[in-house]
Formats: C-alpha cells, structure tokens, sequence
C-alpha cells in the first residue's frame, strides 16, 4: 500500500486492478483519481490498489507522450 499522503500532482503512479499507469490529479473522497500520461478521462483509484510504476513502465509512459507531441 502506498502512503497518498506524499503523492503530489504530477506523480507517475499504476492502478494494479488493471495495470494502468496515470498521473495523480488530485483526490476525492477516499480515492486517488489518476488521468492517462498522454491525457484523457481521469479515473478513481482507491489507496490499496496503487503502486509505484517500474522503470520500464515510466519509460513507457514518457516515451507514449512523447510520440503524442509528435503526432506519430
């Protein structure tokens, strides 16, 4: 379980029910809501299901926003 507490906007985190990495928006109630790196809906996340993300799975989402600017 992660501390959610320390997260602050911006932070790469992975919602470990369904393997989606997001960046942390803000919270609501009990839950993290997180919003695709290359933007999109946002989604609610409860504490428990969080994890930080891998270094691949950072480089994957960087990488994903990087070819959005790019339009590829």
């Amino acid at each position: 379980m992660t501390d959610t507490r320390q997260l602050s906007p911006g932070t790469l985190m992975v919602d470990e029910r369904t393997d989606d990495i997001g960046r942390v928006m803000g919270s609501v109630g009990p839950y993290l809501q997180l919003r695709p790196p290359q933007d999109g809906k946002e989604w609610d996340v409860p504490p428990d299901a969080l994890r930080r993300p891998t270094a691949m799975e950072t480089l994957r989402a960087k990488v994903s926003v990087a070819n959005g600017r790019w339009g590829r």
